[in-house]
């Protein structure tokens, strides 16, 4: 990536040779750009939110920044590129989207994220620690920022205008009002699952703002509840890219001997697992970890994996992240234990599920969503 600076060498993670997707993008140079025009000598503690392969922080490592995050991945690349680009570790600070902020900010850059109630939780938890003199600069490509973008930026920090668009990209620029009514921040939301999906039936689930579908049950999910299998007996389960963890807590209210695993690359997820799993009072176990996919899960340790895996990686159209969960899922998996797939019908699932398991099979379909199980021989 070219910078003001110099040339800065970054990857995404994990690597995938396969994909060779850019870990940055025109808003990031942009960015980079108008600081060392505009604002060469940036002074204070500098935050860097929504940072997504951590091309931000390597770039302004000189500064000391801070960075905030919801994406494990993010993180990790953040930490090897840095460590690519000779940066030490302690130069950046990282911190997740449910860790306390900083009690003073004086530089805050924004990189705008695909959630606006993500945006709208981050901006809320940090606008107390932004004072009348911090510099305020967002930044995304022309089809991330919407008018809505730009009333959260007023409606949180104060007045606020874009720049001129460069190479698809624009900036944001917040003037922080000190005197601002700012609204109470609505997150996390509660609201009740709808009746006929099984046992989590008008039961209680909490999402973190950024969650998919935070406001309510995506109908893939909605399916995958209705026909999820039955358990016998103790059962290691793994609710694999948890969301809100309404999957493996229905699990658990059905089998109670279930041991189940929540896990998400998202810390806003995992923390909506944790909180959707004790306001049931699910019995048995559970463990909520942070990570990509199964990776840390001991090989053939468990019986059941539940699957509804995302196939957007940002503005990316891409099976890889499917991919190496079906991957990890067959690895983690004990000979005859199950993985149980949720997916649009025209993504194909079935294909990877035969090429990697030797055999796919169609539990239950509707005209939009397929569930399938491929068992480990």
């Amino acid at each position: 990536m070219p910078t003001p600076w110099g040339e800065r060498v970054l990857t995404r993670f994990p690597e995938d040779a396969r994909e060779r997707l850019r870990a940055w993008d025109a808003s990031d140079e942009y960015l980079l750009r108008h600081l060392a025009e505009r604002h060469p000598s940036l002074s204070g503690t500098v935050v860097v939110v929504g940072d997504r392969w951590g091309a931000l922080v390597t770039a302004l490592a000189g500064h000391r920044p801070v960075q905030i995050t919801d994406s494990w991945l993010g993180r990790e690349a953040t930490r090897a590129n840095l460590a690519r680009n000779g940066v030490e570790p302690d130069a950046v600070r990282l911190l997740t989207t449910q860790d306390p902020p900083p009690e003073r900010i004086d530089v805050l850059l924004v990189r705008v994220p695909k959630s606006l109630a993500l945006l709208e939780d981050q901006l809320l938890r940090l606008a107390p620690a932004v004072h009348a003199g911090t510099l305020v600069v967002g930044t995304g490509m022309v089809k991330e920022i919407h008018t809505s973008t730009l009333r959260l930026f007023e409606r949180i920090i104060g007045p606020t205008r874009t720049s001129l668009a460069e190479k698809k990209a624009r900036l944001i620029f917040a003037t922080p009002d000190p005197a601002l009514e700012r609204p109470a921040n609505p997150w996390p939301l509660r609201y009740t699952l709808p009746d006929g999906i099984g046992p989590v039936s008008g039961r209680p689930v909490v999402n973190h703002a950024g969650v998919f579908c935070a406001d309510r049950l995506d109908i893939g999910t909605r399916f995958f509840l209705r026909h999820l299998p039955e358990l016998r007996g103790p059962r290691k389960v793994v609710d694999l890219g948890c969301g809100n963890g309404v999957v493996g807590t229905a699990v658990a209210l059905s089998g109670p001997g279930a041991e189940v695993l929540f896990t998400d690359e998202s810390f806003q997820a995992v923390a909506s697992a944790e909180a959707t799993f004790a306001a049931n009072g699910a019995p048995g176990q559970a463990e909520f970890r942070v990570g990509d996919g199964l990776s840390g899960v001991p090989d053939g340790s468990v019986d059941l994996v539940l699957n509804n895996p995302p196939f957007h990686t940002h503005q990316a159209t891409t099976d890889a992240t499917a991919w190496r969960m079906f991957s990890g899922a067959r690895r983690a998996l004990r000979p005859g234990g199950e993985l149980w797939v949720v997916g649009n019908r025209h993504l194909g699932y079935h294909v990877k599920l035969r090429r990697l398991f030797g055999n796919s099979r169609v539990v239950a379909s509707d005209p939009k969503f397929v569930v399938l199980k491929a068992v480990r021989r």
